[in-house]
């Protein structure tokens, strides 16, 4: 009989205990596996030029190194577009190069970092040591500040007192743009508080930690944050209420994969976009947020015990696309819960959505009586999206 091929994301002591607990050892590999991808799908793009290669020219008659003769600002542009590795390495080209990756802003994605012929995304057998130390090696070297850092390979697990030297690295000297994912497992790794007081953040996303007490999240302090991800983290009800709070700026808030319940209460003077995916929404109320242009929730995922999701509009008056409204869900608007047949007024009208996306079981009537009452209450639609989803038995 072939051996079965070895596990991606679980080691074998892991999956050991697993079988002993009469878990299927295989399942679980494979939806942290699903889970990884979904966050490496979500996470955003880093400024590198990871295009085609070219060869060298041939070098000219005269032999002048005409490159190194650019001009320094342009010389450190291209410095910053490069891969860590390569633009290390350019210190070497000649005098003019040498200082030029200290002065830039550092653009570290670990990525980059792995062992050759190790493809990404990492498994298990990736040894985490080698990258971490290259990290702590890189974050150590240079002055900062740091424009970009993705650090998305390592079992955070195991490397806690190195993880707490980054986090003051870069609140020292400076981070803008910061991605933090723990490789699992375990799933709860606690995320040090150091990490809400880089003032310095404009983009922060962070997948499969464990959020600190509430006391850590009120000393929280974003000024410049405009882009929050948090994706596959374990938090308590008002935790994501107080970084928004406390980011006076944030445009874009993105939520993935909250398993324990969502309760989110938005009041933010920004915000523009909120994606909410692959989660148990309880209770989503939009406040009062004058700039919101997008509501988007998508993938919400049942619990037992007949819980539905509320989602209340308030003060949305930009509010542009809306969606998906799925069946069970409880819409209010303003103060008026909307239900099948309830007559449209002005204070249950959402007139400033032109797009709509609902999902519809057309083989249950309460589904087909619901979809003209929420028609109603969109009275300015240019566009429709209805998912249509299939009823056993009908």
């Amino acid at each position: 009989m072939a051996e079965r091929a070895p596990f991606n994301i679980l080691d074998p002591a892991t999956a050991g205990d697993a079988q002993r607990r009469g878990s299927d050892p295989r399942e679980l590999d494979r939806c942290m596996e699903q889970m990884l991808s979904y966050i490496y799908a979500s996470l955003p793009n880093y400024p590198l030029y990871l295009g085609q290669r070219f060869h060298a020219a041939r070098a000219a008659p005269d032999r002048v190194d005409r490159i190194s003769r650019l001009p320094r600002d342009l010389r450190r542009d291209i410095v910053s577009r490069l891969p860590v590795k390569d633009a290390a390495r350019t210190a070497v080209l000649s005098w003019r190069w040498r200082t030029i990756w200290l002065s830039t802003p550092l653009v570290l994605v670990d990525a980059h970092l792995l062992p050759k012929g190790q493809g990404f995304p990492p498994t298990y057998s990736t040894n985490s040591q080698p990258i971490t130390a290259a990290v702590s090696s890189i974050l150590e070297a240079h002055p900062g500040p740091f424009s970009c850092v993705h650090l998305i390979c390592s079992r955070m697990d195991s490397y806690r007192p190195q993880l707490a030297r980054w986090l003051q690295l870069f609140a020292a000297k400076g981070v803008h743009d910061l991605v933090l994912v723990n490789r699992p497992l375990p799933l709860e790794v606690p995320l040090p508080a150091t990490v809400f007081t880089i003032t310095t953040l404009t983009r922060l996303y962070l997948g499969l930690w464990k959020l600190p007490g509430t006391a850590a999240l009120r000393g929280a302090s974003f000024p410049h944050l405009r882009e929050l991800g948090v994706l596959f983290v374990e938090m308590e009800p008002g935790d994501v209420d107080y970084l928004v709070a406390r980011s006076p700026v944030l445009e874009i808030l993105n939520i993935l994969g909250c398993m324990k319940g969502l309760r989110l209460r938005l009041v933010s003077q920004s915000l523009r976009c909120v994606q909410i995916a692959g989660s148990i929404m309880e209770n989503i109320a939009v406040v009062k947020a004058p700039c919101l242009e997008r509501l988007i929730l998508h993938g919400s995922c049942k619990r037992g015990g007949g819980l539905c999701t509320r989602v209340r509009i308030g003060d949305a008056p930009k509010l542009h696309a809306f969606g998906y409204l799925e069946p069970g869900q409880v819409l209010e608007i303003r103060d008026t819960i909307i239900m099948p047949g309830i007559k449209a007024t002005t204070t249950s009208m959402l007139t400033s959505v032109k797009i709509l996306s609902l999902t519809v079981r057309f083989g249950l009537r309460s589904d087909v009586k619901m979809v003209p009452t929420l028609l109603r209450c969109f009275p300015k639609l240019d566009r429709l999206h209805i998912m249509v989803f299939a009823v056993a038995n009908s």
